[in-house]
């Protein structure tokens, strides 16, 4: 993404908090929308002429795809990076090239940070900390952190939003159609209207900071008595929609933790995985994004949850589904294996979609139904964890489907893969069956609702549609 050049006016400090000028801006969609629609216009027609003339290869029109994302930056490489964590959404050739892609746009330069600051917290804003770093430590798709202490001196992490970040994300998601058909064009047999859907409300949901700081507060309510699993303090007299300020957590990359012991590497793997199942059966919530930089390890091993902003909140429901088609797997029921999927909103399924369906269940599942200690998936990289049976799936699909998954599914595959794949990064050897049941321990979805519900409510999060 291209920064607009600050004007004179707007680098004078007048003592005066700055209009919000970038509330989805009808110039800088349009300009968005153009450069969006430019690049991706003529990949598609490469594309169409390659269809004419019969020639092209795939890894060309991979790198072809790279390219016409590659300066966009932001949402958009958000959305790319995705699809090519969704194994066999798209052919590895594609998915190899836009794993490269990095999702974080330009920092901002100290003057922007200064006046984006003012605008935020006021002209004395610099007088509400007790020190603030204007050069960003971090970066992210959506923003950039900032180290900060309060006036007490507590060590802060100050997230800053990029700017007109709403306009180009609403240029970006009109655009998202192409990616879309170009995926229809490679493979028909998963309708992906649901999943458009899906993308669109979370991305929209990541540029609230209001929202994440709510997030952070569940999160914070549910780890509340879990010493392994770490959950920064949010700051709301310091944070504002597209300003979020947390404490600072101090902590290691995960994989600096590769050449650990294997009982090392075991403890950070369980915290991971309570870190994820506990709030999903428990609240129905999961973290959307098990992306490596969203997490920290300490060196006691506790885990620190860094990110908040791709939080999906479930109905109840969906929750109950995972139970009851987990239970099918266990005991062979193909019958509840049906009303598993019935319960999601699958509709029509014939007895091979069903057993299509199953392969796949039957991959998310396998390590949860051994009952003995073992790793995720014995000789497989984590860029190809999934990819296999993916592929069998899909090629069922051609000849059974299409199939319509439910929305629901685009973030709960793509962490559940996301997780496996943090898995095989440290070789985590346990008993996954054990650890899968002691958090489904007593399932109720009636419990489960009312939980959530308060939960939901004490945090400030809104209850699912």
């Amino acid at each position: 993404m291209s920064w607009r050049r600050l004007k004179v006016s707007d680098q004078k400090d007048d003592g005066q908090t700055l209009k919000d000028r970038e509330a989805n801006r009808l110039g800088r969609r349009v300009g968005r929308y153009a450069k969006v629609g430019a690049n991706m216009g003529g990949f598609a027609a490469r594309m169409a002429g390659q269809k004419l003339m019969g020639n092209g290869t795939r890894e060309g029109n991979a790198r072809a795809l790279k390219d016409a994302l590659g300066d966009l930056k932001g949402p958009m490489m958000k959305v790319a990076q995705m699809f090519a964590t969704i194994p066999d959404f798209l052919p590895e050739e594609y998915a190899a090239e836009l794993a490269e892609l990095q999702s974080a746009a330009p920092p901002m330069s100290r003057l922007f940070v200064k006046r984006r600051m003012r605008s935020e917290l006021g002209a004395d804003w610099q007088g509400r900390f007790g020190s603030f770093e204007k050069d960003a430590c971090a970066a992210a798709s959506l923003g950039q952190v900032h180290k900060a202490t309060t006036l007490e001196g507590t060590a802060l992490a100050c997230k800053l939003q990029y700017p007109d970040m709403q306009s180009a994300v609403e240029a970006d998601l009109s655009q998202l159609s192409m990616l879309f058909s170009l995926q229809r064009r490679i493979d028909g047999s998963v309708n992906t209207t649901e999943m458009a859907v899906e993308i669109g409300d979370r991305l929209r949901e990541e540029l609230d900071y209001k929202r994440e700081a709510a997030h952070m507060r569940l999160y914070g309510d549910i780890f509340s008595d879990e010493t392994r699993v770490n959950i920064p303090e949010c700051y709301p007299d310091l944070s504002t929609g597209r300003l979020l300020s947390m404490s600072w957590m101090e902590g290691n990359p995960m994989l600096s933790f590769k050449e650990r012991t294997l009982e090392e590497r075991n403890k950070i793997a369980e915290a991971m995985f309570l870190a994820w199942w506990v709030p999903f059966s428990q609240y129905a919530v999961i973290h959307g994004d098990p992306h490596l930089g969203n997490y920290s390890v300490r060196e006691d091993l506790s885990l620190n949850l860094l990110d908040f902003g791709c939080i999906r909140v479930f109905r109840p429901g969906f929750v109950e589904g995972i139970s009851e088609l987990y239970q099918s797997l266990l005991t062979d029921d193909r019958d509840r294996s049906v009303a598993a999927y019935e319960i999601w909103g699958f509709e029509n399924l014939s007895n091979e979609l069903v057993d299509t369906l199953n392969v796949w269940a039957k991959f998310i599942y396998g390590p949860m139904l051994d009952d003995r200690v073992r790793s995720i998936a014995d000789g497989v990289t984590p860029g190809q964890y999934g990819r296999k049976e993916a592929m069998a799936v899909h090629k069922a699909l051609k000849k059974h489907g299409p199939v319509t998954p439910p929305k629901e599914f685009v973030f709960m595959d793509r962490a559940a893969i996301g997780l496996g794949g943090v898995f095989l990064h440290l070789g985590a050897e346990m008993n996954f069956y054990r650890l899968f049941n002691e958090t489904f321990e007593g399932f109720d979805p009636r419990k489960l609702e009312k939980r959530q519900e308060m939960a939901l409510n004490k945090a400030g999060v809104p209850l699912p549609s």
